[in-house]
């Protein structure tokens, strides 16, 4: 009998050590509700005894009551399989990133004004601010100055941003 006895505690045993804990950081209160809630749904208790046994209104009660029912499902839902995006560490990595860009455009910004000192070029003009205070767009005049340049045996570039049929029109009017 001794041995029979053991068994069935032996048994419990196991299954409490496999079993996930009830959350041990969540408050009393917290469990008590989630308790009350569940004798509501076993039938053992009616939503106005609930409400009265926690204290609260009715109308409060049914707000708990769809919360942990909303946690259950949340809970039941199939998590997706794989390392998941964390927008957290996404931000870390772009801000990373960025921090990295920045070093580098700081590098090559001195490599140019070390390459236009040794060439004697000036640097560039300061950003050009109209009376109104609005920057001026930049007009984009290489490719048909470069156009101008070519000899004029020479076929148009085939990735112009401007028609050849507008230039032959300049150029012959």
């Amino acid at each position: 009998m001794n041995g029979a006895a053991s068994v069935p505690r032996a048994a419990a045993a196991k299954r409490a050590r496999n079993s996930v804990p009830l959350l041990p950081e969540a408050s009393k209160d917290a469990k008590r509700m989630a308790a009350v809630v569940l004798e509501v749904w076993a039938g053992v208790r009616t939503p106005l005894q609930a409400a009265e046994a926690l204290g609260v209104s009715l109308p409060r009660y049914y707000q708990v009551e769809a919360n942990g029912l909303n946690g259950l499902v949340a809970a039941c839902t199939p998590k997706p399989k794989g390392r998941q995006a964390n927008p957290a560490r996404e931000v870390t990595a772009l801000r990373r990133d960025n921090e990295r860009l920045r070093r580098e455009l700081a590098r090559q910004q001195a490599l140019v004004r070390l390459t236009q000192r040794g060439l004697g070029v000036a640097p560039p003009p300061a950003k050009t601010v109209t009376k109104k205070g609005r920057r001026r767009k930049p007009v984009v005049r290489a490719l048909t100055l470069a156009a101008r340049l070519q000899p004029e045996a020479a076929p148009p570039a085939p990735a112009s941003a401007a028609s050849p049929t507008a230039e032959g029109a300049r150029e012959q009017g």
